[in-house]
């Protein structure tokens, strides 16, 4: 999986547009046109961390939700934090220019066990940002709290909760990795914001590539 077309040829025409319809079939002259109709979207959910960075990508197609990919970008143990904040950047940009994603979403800073430990995660908050911008793709913010609220309805579930309900909601066969299940999280988050930002005003907005547009 190294471009974008491919990603969506795999994931759209398998799971999402024609399915197990034969080719030419009236079903699948439907499921194409609803694709064309609402193309899909790549969000890319970030859970920032000076020692483990989580990631996960979903495909949004209007209200349906695929997951793509996920895990950790681990940095070393005796390395400085300079050196620790490079390998975040490389690995987020990394990720990006593979999957090319339409939007990034990260965990807003709303509180931490100290001032070092705010400050460190605003560092790894940063140059996940920065590598985002760098490649031109628009970033958006959430509070952890309102990650929970939205994924498991708790604003102070724990991360064994969202990681069961991440599972659920994607239907994986597994559970993922702790911090790639917050960073899941967070991309279903901004896909069902923009979502129902877009049915607020009574249907006449979609949520389409990342913007929310006229239908």
């Amino acid at each position: 999986m190294t471009s974008r077309a491919f990603i969506r040829m795999r994931i759209s025409r398998r799971k999402l547009v024609t399915g197990n319809a034969p080719i030419g079939s009236d079903k699948y002259v439907k499921l194409v046109a609803a694709y064309v109709i609402n193309p899909m979207t790549l969000i890319i959910g970030i859970d920032p961390g000076s020692r483990v960075t989580g990631y996960g990508v979903i495909a949004s197609v209007g209200s349906r939700q695929d997951y793509v990919t996920s895990g950790c970008i681990r940095t070393a143990d005796k390395t400085t934090l300079p050196q620790k904040l490079h390998e975040i950047f490389t690995g987020v940009s990394q990720i990006i220019a593979e999957y090319s994603p339409d939007e990034l979403a990260i965990e807003r800073i709303f509180m931490a066990r100290s001032a070092e430990s705010a400050l460190k995660l605003g560092h790894a908050r940063g140059v996940a940002i920065v590598a985002a911008v760098n490649q031109g793709i628009p970033v958006f913010e959430y509070e952890a709290r309102k990650v929970k609220q939205a994924v498991v309805g708790n604003g102070a579930a724990t991360k064994d909760q969202v990681q069961n309900m991440v599972k659920t909601l994607l239907k994986l066969p597994s559970d993922p990795q702790k911090d790639a299940a917050d960073a899941l999280a967070i991309a279903l988050t901004h896909i069902n914001t923009q979502f129902t930002l877009a049915r607020m005003d009574g249907g006449s907005q979609t949520f389409r590539r990342g913007r929310i547009v006229d239908q």
